[in-house]
């Protein structure tokens, strides 16, 4: 695959994205004024669940550039959306267990899919603050007994 191929990382933020995105579409009220789509610090946690790695800043940067470029995801406004033909290439993807999705996902971009070229600029401190936004999420809370005591006698 050449310079202007498509990477393993770009998969690796494309299925990111579209896994961030179905989780919360549950938890969305039908009257909601939230937009559609996710924020930055989603994209990074579920890019460390499936990797084990939170993707650096020039990772997501380049990976949202060739994603945009190619139609396939949209940024505004710090909301990350998966786009109607970037529906189209997850349902029709072949399926694989997870620990190819990533894998699966490269191929069929490679094969279907040009990799564009966004203007979009992901800022250094926008990927810091996401970053600590979820290291302060992954922070384990204290738990509580069921009855609200804090087990003293």
């Amino acid at each position: 695959m050449g310079e202007n191929g498509w990477r393993w990382t770009d998969a690796w933020i494309f299925v990111s994205l579209v896994i961030a995105s179905g989780a919360g579409r549950h938890r969305r009220s039908a009257t909601s004024r939230r937009p559609e789509g996710v924020r930055l610090t989603d994209v990074l946690s579920t890019a460390d669940h499936l990797n084990h790695a939170i993707p650096q800043r020039h990772e997501v940067e380049a990976a949202v550039q060739r994603l945009v470029g190619a139609g396939l995801v949209s940024v505004a406004d710090g909301w990350f959306r998966i786009t109607a033909e970037g529906e189209q290439l997850w349902r029709t993807r072949p399926s694989a267990g997870v620990a190819t999705m990533v894998d699966t996902v490269q191929g069929v971009l490679t094969r279907r899919h040009a990799p564009g070229s966004a203007d979009w600029i992901l800022d250094e401190a926008d990927h810091a603050a996401a970053v600590q936004e979820y290291a302060v999420r992954s922070i384990p809370t204290p738990r509580r007994s069921p009855e609200g005591h804090s087990g003293e006698r």
